[in-house]
């Protein structure tokens, strides 16, 4: 969503923690621990409860646009400060949490600092310019929306026991530097969030990575 910001005198007289307690942003930060969750796993290698972390934030991240549209009581303050604390956990989500992944899962090789680095690089760009200029009039999105680098990732690492570390790893890298080209690149992408069937869609998708990779925990 675009920003508009309010003036000095129009700043609301409740107290910052009290947007705590707004039931989007409760789920906004519960992906947000979801994410931390990811990266605190990826560094120790437990990359299973890793992919677990990093699925349900995007569930948490899809499920608070939903339940945002539908509190009608919700004032044009509590959107903007949605609007911004959604854009800065989407950072933390899906720029650092995959770009430690590559780093840890590649064995904190200086190369893969700089995959994260243009990871990163593209991606704030990617969240800049839609918080700017928003969705497209025909309402799609310019390039590749940045959840979906986490949705593809978890994925693509379900193989990860398939090959040999090494390869896998640059094969990793490969695969975030090709997202990271896709989130700044001039295609236009549908708007999935938000509407019913993906919402369900993606539930369906994040029960079984969640089931998947707990066998792999267990095992």
């Amino acid at each position: 969503m675009t920003m508009k910001y309010v003036s000095n005198k129009e700043l609301p007289s409740r107290s910052m923690m009290s947007f705590f307690l707004d039931v989007p942003n409760l789920c906004s930060l519960a992906g947000l621990a979801c994410s931390l969750g990811a990266i605190y796993f990826s560094l120790t290698g437990v990359y299973a409860a890793a992919m677990i972390g990093m699925i349900w934030a995007v569930a948490f991240d899809w499920a608070d646009g939903l339940i945002a549209r539908k509190m009608k009581l919700r004032t044009g303050v509590d959107k903007q400060f949605g609007g911004q604390l959604d854009l800065l956990i989407d950072i933390v989500s899906y720029g650092i949490a995959p770009g430690i992944l590559i780093l840890s899962y590649g064995n904190y090789n200086i190369i893969y600092l700089g995959v994260v680095f243009v990871m990163l690089t593209f991606g704030v760009i990617r969240l800049s310019y839609f918080s700017t200029f928003g969705i497209s009039s025909d309402g799609n999105y310019t390039g590749l929306a940045i959840d979906n680098n986490s949705i593809i990732i978890v994925f693509v690492f379900m193989f990860y026991n398939q090959f040999e570390q090494i390869n896998f790893s640059i094969f990793l890298g490969c695969v975030g530097l090709f997202l990271a080209i896709l989130n700044v690149s001039p295609i236009k992408t549908p708007k999935l969030s938000g509407k019913p069937a993906n919402v369900v869609a993606l539930a369906a998708y994040t029960l079984g990575v969640t089931i998947f990779y707990s066998r792999h925990l267990l095992s």
